[in-house]
């Protein structure tokens, strides 16, 4: 029998003062985000011991070192440059035909992500699973090569089922596939819809696995929407593959949500984004014409494949939304189901609104996730009183859009929410596009939004019950971990 002896239990403190030691002094050196270096600190020392260990659990990047290294080894692969045949030339004025503030974010773009714009894009919208799902299946249906499919969800149900069904028949007659799911999303259903693709034969992998001795975290999520067929056509945008959004079936939980169709030389952004996931993942470097095939011009869209995650691309997205709201003159439209940007931002939207522009952010009333809707109705206000529109849009369906609008020629679409965990934990693909028709289209979009959407006031947000309040106060502590 082992007996309790009282040195143990100074032994016990020791050992919880060192983790205690060894993570603050971690979190002061490498978290560059006051709030989160704060909320850290205080975790790890109000918790002595579980807040260490959490820290370590989901506090410490461990992917960054990895990333840079990964790009270092692949940069000068020749499949994965941009098409030269496409790059703009200095002069993106004159290939623009845009006011000056076009020319200004693009080059600030530019020289955050250092990826070229490319001219010479199609890009179509497809609205909720109703449009998008049918356009993607039929892509797959008519692959010749090869087929990658990059999403945070997959599920198991009837629209899933349809995308096992033609992936497995593109396996079938030969067609090169490769489909990669975030694994915290894969088990958003049972059984996962990756067990019944490797039953296949259709190779599969998921994305960081929550216990990974490798790379250990179940923080970093991989939330990236990317399909491209045979190389030469993209989809991407906010939708997983799930039967939510097919509302023409009337679903259980029905969603809002949008997706594009992508032809050009922009879908090189795509495919590689897609290359660089895959060998992080699971260590095979796709090569060769089936995959990188050359792109020509067929549209008039200048568009730039924008990625960023907790890696070597962290803060593109916290400086191309900055710089978007800098550079606009007239009018920001944004919809995005979760709103919980930091105070830089908060600032540059309230400054863009003071200064005359007319800000306008659509969000839900109702959001699926009660512990970040809370935390919204907890920080809104911030937005309020200076100039700054919030509509909340109808509780079903679940509005799950991400889209962001820039005067009459700029859109931005993609995967990000405007949250910390899209903006500093998840990997995350957009695109900016410079087209004036694609921007009336959106921005059409947005104001039918509004039209079936109400006005929040601040003092609504103001009169809530005190016990509501303080709720949404506490949760919105939680804010950096959310």
């Amino acid at each position: 029998m082992f007996e309790w002896d009282p040195s143990h239990g100074w032994f016990v403190l020791a050992a919880l003062i060192v983790m205690a030691t060894i993570a603050v002094l971690h979190a002061l050196l490498f978290k560059e985000e006051v709030r989160a270096a704060i909320a850290w600190v205080g975790l790890i020392v109000l918790v002595p011991g579980f807040g260490a260990l959490l820290y370590y659990l989901i506090g410490v990047n461990r992917i960054r070192r990895r990333a840079v290294a990964l790009r270092r080894e692949t940069e000068d692969v020749p499949e994965r440059r941009w098409p030269g045949g496409s790059l703009i030339p200095g002069d993106i004025a004159t290939l623009l035909q845009a006011q000056d503030e076009a020319v200004e974010l693009a080059h600030l773009v530019g020289n955050v992500t250092t990826r070229t714009l490319l001219a010479g894009n199609r890009v179509e919208p497809l609205i909720n699973g109703d449009e998008a799902y049918p356009a993607m299946l039929e892509a797959v249906r008519n692959a010749r090569k090869s087929v990658v499919l990059l999403t945070f969800i997959f599920d198991n149900d009837a629209a899933g089922r349809q995308f096992l069904d033609e992936l497995s028949a593109a396996v079938e007659r030969g067609v090169e596939v490769r489909v990669l799911i975030d694994h915290v999303g894969s088990r958003y259903s049972h059984p996962p819809i990756s067990r019944l693709l490797k039953k296949n034969r259709v190779p599969v992998a998921t994305f960081l696995p929550t216990f990974s001795t490798r790379v250990p975290s179940f923080n970093l999520r991989n939330h990236r929407k990317v399909m491209v067929i045979d190389g030469r056509v993209g989809f991407t945008g906010g939708m997983n593959i799930r039967e939510d959004y097919l509302l023409s079936s009337t679903p259980k939980h029905p969603g809002m949500d949008l997706h594009f169709r992508l032809e050009g030389p922009v879908v090189a952004h795509l495919r590689d984004t897609f290359a660089e996931d895959w060998e992080f993942t699971t260590g095979e470097s796709l090569s060769g014409e089936k995959w990188f095939p050359s792109l020509s011009p067929c549209g008039r869209t200048v568009a730039r494949g924008i990625v960023d995650g907790p890696d070597a691309d962290i803060d593109v997205l916290n400086f191309t939304l900055m710089g978007a709201i800098a550079c606009a003159t007239r009018s920001i439209k944004i919809v995005t189901p979760y709103f919980l940007p930091d105070s830089p931002l908060v600032y540059a939207l309230n400054t863009a609104a003071l200064s005359g522009l007319d800000v306008d952010i659509v969000i839900p009333e109702n959001g699926n996730l009660k512990l970040v809707n809370w935390a919204m109705w907890g920080q809104i206000k911030q937005v309020l009183g200076h100039g700054c529109r919030v509509w909340l849009s109808p509780e079903v369906p679940f509005d799950h859009t991400k889209l962001m609008v820039v005067d009459n020629y700029w859109v931005f679409f993609g995967s990000t929410n405007w949250d910390p965990r899209s903006l500093r934990l998840n990997f995350e693909f957009n695109v900016e596009c410079y087209d004036r028709d694609l921007a009336a289209s959106m921005a059409a979009l947005v104001k039918n939004r509004i039209r079936a959407a109400r006005e929040l006031t601040k003092q609504e947000v103001k009169e809530r019950k005190l016990p509501v309040r303080l709720r949404d106060g506490a949760a919105r502590l939680l804010t950096p971990y959310l």
